[in-house]
């Protein structure tokens, strides 16, 4: 139920961008928090310090009964963990694990999307797209609702993370062609 309630929420009025990254207020997300959830109760644990000098801070919150522990890295804004961070560094990325925190309960876990994960944007090789070109061909398939499909202007612009599933389809078009 909380998932449900909080998971529906935009919260995209209320992000700010730095760099790369995608910030929402923590005070506004405990702000929404609180509108639905008012016993909700957060706990900053003991930082831990690592042999580089970096530190990660910890956060346990209370939502419903449910209670979630989250971690994160004092981070510059190009997500590498800073060496000796200041007490503001500290304080600061504190509030952004609470907001993270926050996020595994639904409110704006879409912002957390793949954030472990690099987004991928290698194209395939000259000999996939020839293969992809060939079964199209075979399959007398419309080359432009192809490329609309998997969103890219050609055949060759096909991201690699796409590549077997286009083939896959391909191939199962052209076994129901014999």
């Amino acid at each position: 139920m909380t998932w449900e309630t909080l998971s529906k929420i935009n919260v995209n009025d209320y992000t700010e961008k730095k760099g790369n990254l995608t910030y929402l207020s923590w005070a506004w997300a405990w702000q929404k928090l609180m509108e639905h959830y008012p016993d909700a109760v957060y706990q900053f644990e003991p930082n831990e310090y690592h042999p580089d000098d970096s530190v990660t801070v910890h956060c346990t919150l209370t939502v419903d009964g449910i209670t979630r522990p989250m971690w994160l890295p004092v981070m510059d804004n190009r997500n590498n963990a800073i060496s000796k961070p200041t007490s503001r560094q500290i304080s600061d990325t504190k509030m952004r694990c609470l907001v993270k925190a926050i996020s595994m309960f639904g409110l704006g876990s879409y912002i957390y999307a793949g954030e472990d994960l690099p987004e991928d944007n290698s194209t395939i090789s000259d000999d996939q797209a020839k293969t992809l070109n060939k079964l199209l061909e075979e399959t007398k398939s419309d080359v432009a609702k192809f490329c609309s499909i998997f969103k890219v202007s050609s055949v060759s612009g096909l991201l690699l993370k796409d590549y077997d599933r286009a083939l896959s389809a391909l191939n199962k078009k052209k076994e129901t062609m014999k």
